[in-house]
């Protein structure tokens, strides 16, 4: 019986004249006349207000079966878009005849018909959930066993829907916990004759693997034999399935592969080479998994001989590929580059302190922000689909990872194989990707072949005759042995590379431009002020490229800007180089509108410049700062606007007010007290206290940057007016679960503390209660602990009554997490707030005393005050110790000892730590 069945007796009917109406209008939807779909569009959404409208929509769909399919279809999709947008309002008993009469047709004769139920069944559980339709998983998986393959196809796929969607609420106590029974009918589906359910099947019991509810636990040994059975499937769909089920195991239950282990690995070495490139990329999926799986690493090293051929294969660009990429590469040197062309990119707003520095980092409501995705592994494919070259390389970097040297004596040969000039370019171009992709893995075996790899590669990219993608991964190559190249003397190497790479950026292949920029962003970051003595032809390089690049490259070398700017850092503001970067820059600022998208990377990059310069910023500094404040108010303005009339004005794009906010930031970072007349002529500190309250996470994040950076370069008493607001929004946001946000309002009220330490002491305790919850997280990002542990040390610089009483709930993840940072100003004032917390609270800390001197030894060059407290702390536990001292300090780690005993940091001569 179905699920409400007793209420199909309802008597409703549908009125004879409404039914022929809406019949009507749809099957008018099949029209081609301009503008008929548009009405109908809109006069079925008037309907809408009629509280019958959705029961018409079912008995269309459901009891109309002598209708045409198109028009049943239709309905049913229209009922699916009003349960998706009203389904909270309908009547309860409009939604008890939109279920028992839906699940009727589920095994109807017409597959667009039992589609559609499936979408409405799911859209419904997606409102309810599976609490509020009891037994319908049940009474699906009775349906499984109808005679009628159209009822079985019907049920199967509204369950595979279902368990995409729904797989934790499968093992709910309130949903009844249905995983268990639905299991092991999926599982007996293994063996059906219809490939379609055989796939479907397979697929819907994987995705349970990454959870493992119980119901699918006591199962396992089934699925594992359904698996190995499904292995030798003639389909090749169910043949995917399969190794995304060995893919999921290896990801999340290991355990369960490794009796098999080496049957598994042969098979996936089998299929990785299956002639179906989405069988072959589901197989590979599994090498960059299992190589990192410890227990696994003696059955990878029996096949290492044969696997490593198998990825270098899937690593050459097939002749469909070739033939696109030949093709796309013709029309892009013929046409300017389309808005189409150019990926995303969305601006990173500023985070604040952390081992002292300001960085740009995602903000990451639930991530660690570390997570960021490193470009340095990407090779020079810029399609944005996830193919089986790209899969084979990452695997081939993952297996040189972790067997690192051990793959050397295989591989190396093959690669010399493959490169050698006779060979076809695709064959030469998988081989120097193979290079690239083993760079770092086996870095110390193949340094004794980079004498000779390093000008093979250059020869390459020098040859102008050479296919543009093997210029392009060559650079790309190139780029991953960059900290060897600067190991060694500069001009015998790094010279020819950065000479090669400038030559590469001003190709006139977009390709190789794009390629040669991205690897020169790497070299430069690696390299640092050793790029010094080439500034000048860099420079020009890159001003000759600013006037040749099209839209989508101008982004990249932005970059390249970026980075230069941080690793040269103050040098750049010499005037010799100041006169080569600033002309184009400034003339690009001036030409581009500020509601043009084209002006935000220009923002982003003047923010580092500005930062870079430090004082030789200052002559731009005045005409950049305006135009910041102007878009700040006009984004502000038109926020207000939109507030007052949302559907007559439209919302503004923040971005711009984002980068006003942070070139603001860097101005200040860089001018420091220079700044002060900018500030004072300007409303920003008025506007900043709006900004500061946005919705929006990422103005706050940069809102909240500015005010520390603000504090930092502006006389503190012109803010006096404005600091306690300030405080009290920033206390207000030390959520760790909006990462970045908390990160920035922690550092900038451990720089407004330390400047008014006697207006914060109001605030002190509220602030402590709220940075200890922080500090204590699990899991927590490394930045956003840094911070945290600076601020609370601060704190106990201005207050240490007040805080010291709660150093023992905080003072060991304090210490582990400022050992980690290199010495500066903001490390000297928490190490000083710590101290007097210590000196007021002793015998509570004790007990962490070894992870305060591991904290107290990872600074090099502390003052000589600083020194001296770090001594009388230490000495005061050695002497309240008495003769238990010696036997308590030999507990410390021996290179712990080392440090604090002879080292620069603690040596005295008159008072040893050791009798």
């Amino acid at each position: 019986p179905l699920p409400y069945t007793a209420q199909r007796t309802m008597e409703w009917q549908p009125n004879q004249e409404g039914l022929a109406q809406i019949v009507g209008l749809l099957r008018e939807c099949r029209s081609t006349v301009p503008g008929v779909q548009l009405r109908i569009q809109q006069q079925l959404q008037t309907f809408n207000t009629i509280r019958d409208y959705n029961n018409y929509l079912v008995y269309i769909f459901a009891r109309l079966k002598g209708e045409q399919e198109f028009v049943r279809t239709v309905a049913g999709l229209q009922l699916k878009n009003n349960i998706k947008d009203y389904y909270t309002s309908m009547a309860p008993e409009v939604r008890t005849f939109i279920k028992s009469d839906v699940l009727g047709v589920i095994g109807d004769s017409a597959t667009t018909v039992r589609r559609t139920v499936s979408s409405i069944v799911t859209t419904i559980v997606n409102h309810e959930g599976l609490e509020g339709w009891p037994g319908l998983i049940q009474h699906l998986v009775e349906l499984l066993h109808n005679p009628d393959q159209n009822v079985v196809d019907g049920s199967i796929n509204t369950i595979s829907i279902l368990c995409e969607d729904h797989a934790l609420n499968m093992d709910s106590e309130g949903a009844g916990r249905p995983v268990g029974v639905l299991v092991p009918q999926l599982i007996a589906l293994f063996r059906s004759p219809n490939p379609a359910h055989r796939k479907i099947a397979i697929a819907s019991v994987n995705q349970f693997v990454y959870e493992m509810p119980q119901g699918m636990l006591v199962h396992m040994d089934a699925y594992l034999r359904g698996v190995f059975f499904l292995s030798n499937d003639t389909n090749t769909e169910v043949r995917r399935k399969v190794c995304q089920a060995f893919v999921a195991l290896m990801e999340s239950r290991a355990d369960f592969l490794v009796p098999h282990m080496r049957n598994v690995i042969q098979y996936m070495l089998h299929t990785t080479q299956s002639k179906d490139p989405n069988v072959a990329l589901d197989a590979c999926e599994f090498w960059p998994i299992v190589s990192e799986y410890g227990p696994a690493k003696d059955n990878i090293t029996e096949v290492l001989t044969s696997l490593i051929p198998v990825l270098l294969n899937g690593m050459v660009y097939g002749e469909d590929d070739v033939l696109a990429m030949e093709a796309e590469e013709e029309q892009e040197a013929q046409r300017q580059d389309a808005e189409k062309d150019i990926r995303p990119r969305f601006h990173q707003s500023r985070t604040a302190g952390g081992d002292g520095h300001t960085n740009n980092d995602d903000d990451d409501d639930d991530e660690d922000d570390d997570d960021d995705e490193d470009d340095d592994d990407e090779d020079d494919d810029d399609s944005n689909e996830w193919n089986l070259r790209k899969c084979s390389a990452a695997s081939l970097d993952v297996l040189a990872s972790h067997f690192q040297d051990q793959i050397l004596p295989v591989l190396l040969p093959l690669i010399k194989e493959r490169i050698e000039p006779t060979n076809s370019w695709v064959a030469r171009e998988s081989g120097i990707l193979a290079l690239g992709a083993i760079a770092e893995g086996c870095n110390l075996g193949i340094k004794q072949y980079l004498p000779q790899i390093v000008p093979f590669l250059l020869s390459i990219l020098n040859d102008k005759t050479a296919k543009s993608f093997l210029r392009g991964i060559t650079c790309w190559t190139l780029s991953r042995f960059s900290r060897w190249v600067l190991a060694q003397p500069l001009d015998v190497y790094f010279r020819p590379m950065l000479e090669a790479l400038c030559a590469s950026i001003l190709d006139d292949n977009k390709k190789v431009q794009e390629t040669a920029c991205s690897a020169f962003a790497t070299l430069e970051e690696v390299a640092q002020t050793d790029i010094l003595p080439y500034l000048t032809p860099v420079l020009q390089t890159l001003v000759t490229a600013f006037s040749k690049y099209q839209a989508k490259n101008l982004l990249i070398l932005y970059d390249s800007i970026m980075t230069l700017s941080d690793a040269v850092g103050n040098e750049l503001s010499r005037p010799e180089f100041v006169a080569i970067l600033m002309p184009p820059l400034i003339a690009k600022w001036n030409a581009l509108d500020d509601q043009d998208r084209s002006l935000l990377p220009l923002l982003e990059t003047l923010t580092s410049i500005s930062v870079a310069m430090g004082q030789g910023f200052a002559p731009f500094a005045p005409p950049v700062y305006a135009r910041c404040m102007k878009l700040i108010e006009t984004t502000l303005l038109a926020q207000h606007m939109h507030a007052q009339n949302p559907a007559g004005v439209d919302a503004p794009d923040k971005d711009f007010m984002v980068c006003g906010l942070d070139l603001i930031s860097g101005i200040c970072e860089g001018l420091g007290p220079g700044a002060e007349p900018l500030v004072l002529a300007s409303t920003l500190p008025v506007l900043l206290n709006e900004c500061m309250k946005d919705a929006a996470l990422d103005v706050r994040q940069s809102a909240f940057a500015l005010v520390g950076d603000l504090v930092k370069s502006v006389a503190i008493q012109h803010l006096a007016l404005y600091l306690k607001e300030y405080v009290v929004v920033l206390v207000a946001n030390l959520n760790p679960d909006h990462i970045s946000v908390c990160n920035n309002s922690s550092w900038a009220l451990g720089e407004i503390a330390i400047r008014i330490p006697d207006d914060m002491r109001q605030f002190v305790p509220q602030i402590t209660e709220l940075l200890i919850r922080v500090m204590n997280r699990l899991n927590l990002n490394r930045n956003l602990l840094e911070n945290t542990a600076i601020t609370l040390g601060r704190l106990g610089l201005i207050a240490p009554e007040i805080v010291a009483p709660h150093i023992e709930s905080f003072i060991q993840n304090w210490c582990l997490a400022l050992r980690q940072i290199r010495d500066n100003v903001e490390k000297d004032s928490a190490f000083r707030g710590m101290i007097r917390m210590i000196q007021l609270n002793p015998n509570v800390v004790v007990k962490y005393l070894v992870y305060i001197c591991d904290a107290i030894a990872s600074w090099y060059y502390p003052k000589d005050d600083l020194r001296e407290m770090f001594q009388q702390v230490l000495h005061m536990y050695k002497s309240g110790m008495g003769e238990v001292w010696n036997q308590y300090y030999a507990t410390f780690p021996a290179q712990l000892r080392t440090v604090l005993q002879v080292g620069k940091l603690l040596h005295n001569d008159h008072n040893e730590l050791m009798d």
